[in-house]
């Protein structure tokens, strides 16, 4: 079984050093809790709702400088990721690390930018990352990206046994009883992929947004493990990521052997029928 940590801050924007100083101290701690894999928020370093370009560029960070040293330091023997702003020398991106004490091993750049995000950062444009560790495959995805099934597809056909998401879920209507659609979407994707996903989403309010607090871990089978609930916090779940690696639903059903891309191919068509 592999212990996740999936922590839910409260992080504040314009405040690099204090955010940086909690997310940190979070590592440590879901390290000392045992945790194997720890995933923190989007833009877990920043903070969020920008007013301008040059505050997210300022804000941002490269993958190789001292920040991220820090959590890398902290890891231990667990794996974390983490959502930073990226400096990069052709623009300023949505990004997440994954990194274990020898140092950075992947970085994603959101490709999938939601709403606002499109005048403060550029999109991505690699697939997401899914990197070998000592628990499992891990793959990488940010938020909205998560909504879009190709691209989780994408990772489960790259072997992911663990979707780790970073996110920034703004709160929205959602009926009494009811859980988030953000959740519901993780959710029906464990299921049709048949991967298991960590969700860190952020909590509180900053410059008039308010957080949906939805962290939460879904197993493979597509159930609901754990959440962190209102606040800051962590959800805690220990699963078996090789549940992952068995597509089959039934006898006679597998998950991916079961695709007919050979029909698919509107999917990857530019335009679209409104």
């Amino acid at each position: 079984m592999t212990r996740i940590a999936a922590v839910q801050l409260a992080p504040v924007v314009g405040d690099l050093a204090g955010n940086l100083d909690r997310a940190v101290a979070a590592v440590e701690q879901s390290v000392a809790g045992g945790a194997a894999v720890v995933v923190l928020p989007e833009l877990a370093t920043s903070g969020y709702v920008f007013e301008t370009p040059e505050e997210a560029r300022v804000l941002a960070l490269r993958p190789d400088g001292p920040a991220l040293a820090r959590f890398a330091a902290a890891a231990g023997g667990a794996t974390v990721v983490v959502g930073f702003a990226e400096l990069a020398d052709d623009g300023v991106y949505n990004s997440a690390a994954l990194l274990d004490a020898s140092g950075v091993r992947a970085v994603y750049r959101k490709v999938h930018l939601w709403d606002r995000e499109k005048h403060f950062f550029a999109p991505g444009n690699a697939r997401p990352p899914v990197v070998e560790t000592p628990v499992g495959r891990i793959g990488v995805l940010i938020c909205f990206d998560l909504e879009f099934p190709e691209w989780t597809r994408i990772a489960a056909l790259a072997g992911a046994d663990l979707l780790a998401v970073p996110t920034n879920w703004p709160l929205g209507p959602t009926p009494e009883g009811e859980r988030p659609a953000e959740v519901q979407i993780a959710i029906a994707t464990a299921r049709m992929n048949k991967i298991a996903i960590a969700c860190a989403d952020r909590a509180g309010r900053e410059r008039g947004v308010d957080w949906t607090a939805g962290t939460s871990v879904v197993d493979a089978f597509g159930a609901l493990v754990a959440q962190a609930g209102p606040g800051t916090g962590t959800a805690w779940a220990d699963l078996d990521l090789l549940d992952s690696r068995d597509k089959r639903q039934a006898e006679l059903v597998d998950l991916l052997a079961d695709r007919r891309p050979d029909l698919y191919g509107p999917l990857t068509a530019a335009a679209v029928r409104r």
